[in-house]
């Protein structure tokens, strides 16, 4: 059974960007090493992509940047570079958020996981993050 969600809003420095999010109030996170997340720092918890919501004008500070096999869509704000969320390649379904993105207070608990990926293919098929951006049935 899935845990019960709540409300999050985050965004940007600049708050150009701001957005809601549906997640439980504990999350697990993923602290990732491969070359762009290790250079940012970023600490991220994967959702369903329909739990996800920018808010009014957002999207027109909103860029975007891929390499490598282009399916990872990192976005970030025109104005101030922050990455407050992405499409990860792991979940091109979903959307992975950036925990210090987060505005205070509604989190109660994150467990922080090792995301390697620098050896992305074999940590892909053994970590089970695929299924974080899926939408599981309570019956």
């Amino acid at each position: 059974m899935e845990p019960e969600l709540v409300l999050h809003n985050g965004g940007c420095h600049c708050k150009k960007i701001r957005w809601k999010v549906q997640a439980p109030t504990s999350v697990i996170a993923w602290k990732c090493n491969c070359s762009d997340c290790s250079m940012r720092g970023n600490v991220h918890f994967v959702v369903p992509r329909q739990r996800f919501e920018l808010l009014g004008d957002s999207d027109q500070f909103i860029t975007t940047y891929t390499f490598g096999t282009h399916t990872a869509k990192h976005t970030f704000c025109k104005v101030c570079g922050i990455t407050s969320f992405y499409t990860p390649r792991s979940n091109p379904d979903g959307i992975a958020v950036t925990l210090a993105c987060l505005d205070p207070g509604s989190i109660s608990h994150v467990e922080t996981r090792h995301a390697d990926g620098k050896n992305w293919e074999d940590f892909f098929h053994r970590s089970g993050i695929a299924l974080q951006s899926k939408i599981h049935s309570t019956q």
